[in-house]
């Protein structure tokens, strides 16, 4: 699961818009738009595709459990 916050954190690390988002994902920006103001979950498919691009760009998430200090993303370096 990507929660909408980690998704917003995300391109905020990348300096990405939800456009950019939605262009290197593959995936409607109304898509991302609802996902990240939480309005809906998208498809399992939307979902896998929006993390993987955000990976693709160097996005590393931190997952509940992992890290003492919750979950969040990190930005791996080059």
């Amino acid at each position: 699961m990507l929660p909408a916050h980690q998704s917003r954190a995300a391109r905020a690390l990348l300096g990405w818009s939800q456009t950019d988002l939605a262009n290197a994902s593959r995936v409607s920006i109304s898509t991302i738009r609802d996902y990240e103001t939480e309005k809906r979950v998208p498809i399992p498919n939307n979902l896998a595709a929006i993390r993987a691009a955000l990976e693709a760009a160097g996005i590393q998430f931190v997952e509940p459990g992992i890290d003492p200090q919750g979950s969040g993303v990190v930005l791996r370096k080059a």
